[in-house]
């Protein structure tokens, strides 16, 4: 090619260059605004119905109801504290106990500080500082999928405060995870910040039918999911703290799974054996294995959601717990108190 053919070459291409460029920026441009004006308005019509408490300069969004024993419930990785009243367990563990439920940081209206990696030890003692602050002294732990967890860490961090825990669906031992690396890009800096205001929300919209469908197989998406509200889950701030959990998830098992004999506080296990997220036999039955004080339930024909499935279960492995570890008799349900008298009479 000649410097005359390539120099017309360039000319030629340039203008389709400069516009595909233009049209490029004009689309992310686009997307910020329809991102910032959906994050806006989810907001608006979802303000924070909870209390704030302020840890180590950390802002956390938390909501409190009922009374009696202490029941601090954990969500999972791409939802916030909403997860579990739409499911209603939020509500019918208030009937009996004084329930805790927290945005973890970087969820719902909690901070998630750059400064700090977030592994579960790290949020486990942020919360017990924040259930200080909020005159805690002692609480059983609910823990669902990520946030099994972090209630984990706060088991093996304060057997003293925790009492016992309730671990619905986790993910406890390391494995290969392919979509945790595929959602952890808007983690990265920079990059990942330019998607997270632009791009990222509207494919993960896009996405979101066929991942609630995943999480509820083999079952229906239960029809209490749709009144959780799609952008509050998709606003910039929550996809840096989801992604950064996916990218944290193996690690975070590795570093846990190694302390699980330490335990000392009862344990109860829950799971479907049909999850589709985090399969069952490799995590719960595996750590119902390793942990002398635990009881495991299988849920057959059920996903990644048992809180949807099966709340009656979740609550009785709720009641189990406070029985066992003594919580007062006028709090306890009829269950409990069998399985109370069970066991004071060596049943």
């Amino acid at each position: 090619m000649t410097k005359r053919t390539a120099s017309n070459a360039v000319s030629t291409a340039s203008p389709g260059l400069k516009a595909g460029a233009l049209l490029a920026g004009l689309g992310l441009a686009a997307s910020f605004f329809y991102v910032r004006a959906k994050t806006s308005q989810a907001e608006r019509e979802h303000p924070p119905q909870g209390h704030f408490v302020e840890v180590d300069g950390v802002r956390l969004h938390y909501l409190e109801r009922g009374s009696g024993p202490v029941l601090v419930l954990l969500h999972g990785n791409g939802v916030y504290t909403e997860d579990f009243v739409t499911s209603g367990l939020l509500d019918q563990a208030a009937a009996h106990y004084r329930v805790i439920a927290f945005d973890r940081p970087g969820f719902g209206y909690s901070d998630r500080p750059r400064t700090t990696i977030w592994t579960p030890d790290k949020q486990a003692t942020l919360l017990h500082k924040a259930l200080e602050q909020i005159g805690v002294e002692s609480a059983i732990v609910l823990g669902h999928s990520w946030g099994t967890m972090v209630a984990l860490a706060m088991g093996l961090q304060q057997p003293d405060v925790v009492r016992g825990l309730v671990l619905l669906s986790g993910y406890y031992y390391p494995s290969a995870r392919l979509d945790a690396v595929a959602i952890s890009p808007p983690a990265v800096p920079v990059i990942g910040d330019m998607m997270r205001y632009t791009v990222s929300p509207l494919f993960s919209r896009l996405m979101w039918p066929g991942l609630t469908k995943r999480v509820f197989s083999p079952r229906r998406v239960d029809e209490r999911f749709d009144r959780f509200p799609v952008w509050m889950a998709l606003r910039p701030k929550q996809l840096r703290a989801s992604a950064a959990e996916s990218a944290l998830m193996v690690p975070a098992a590795i570093s846990l799974s190694r302390r699980y004999a330490e335990l000392k506080v009862p344990v109860v296990i829950l799971a479907g054996t049909q999850d589709k997220i985090v399969d069952c036999g490799h995590n719960s039955e595996r750590l119902h294995e390793r942990l002398p004080d635990s009881r495991i339930e299988l849920a057959p024909g059920v996903g990644h959601m048992t809180h949807y499935a099966h709340p009656e279960k979740v609550m009785a492995a709720i009641d189990e717990i406070a029985a066992q570890v003594g919580e007062p008799l006028h709090r306890r349900t009829p269950e409990a108190e069998a399985l109370a008298r069970a066991s004071e009479s060596g049943v």
